[in-house]
């Protein structure tokens, strides 16, 4: 069974920046999905990031589209989310989760059915 474990969250200033860490392991398949999402109080958990491990393809939300930048090591072991410009709207609880299949990313959106490994979540807090 995968597992995934997420670091990097913290306190940053509206405009500063973070990068997330997303470590997978126990994973039986070479090309599966790692996503990012994210979960703000009174708010529905968002998916704001994706990548495939075969092709590296990308996904990205518009809400996060420009500013944030999803990547992954040559091992393909550990995921990054790199966070620049942020925003007091980007406060939230973020959480890595790992899919066994690669995503087709046909829709604005990434669903959080198709992820079945999820981690404890890291925070992020904005201030203005």
């Amino acid at each position: 069974e995968m597992q995934v474990v997420e670091s990097g969250g913290g306190l940053v200033q509206a405009g500063g920046s973070l990068r997330l860490s997303c470590a997978v392991s126990g994973s039986a398949f070479d090309d599966y999905a790692i996503g990012w999402f994210r979960q703000a109080p009174g708010k529905e958990r968002e998916g704001i990031s994706c990548i495939n491990t075969d092709d590296h393809s990308t996904f990205y939300a518009d809400s996060v589209k420009g500013r944030f930048t999803i990547s992954m090591d040559n091992a393909k072991n550990t995921v990054f989310l790199q966070m620049n410009s942020l925003k007091p709207e980007d406060t939230a609880i973020y959480y890595c989760a790992a899919s066994v299949h690669r995503i087709e990313f046909y829709s604005p959106t990434i669903e959080q059915f198709e992820f079945g490994s999820w981690g404890q979540g890291t925070q992020v807090t904005v201030s203005s």
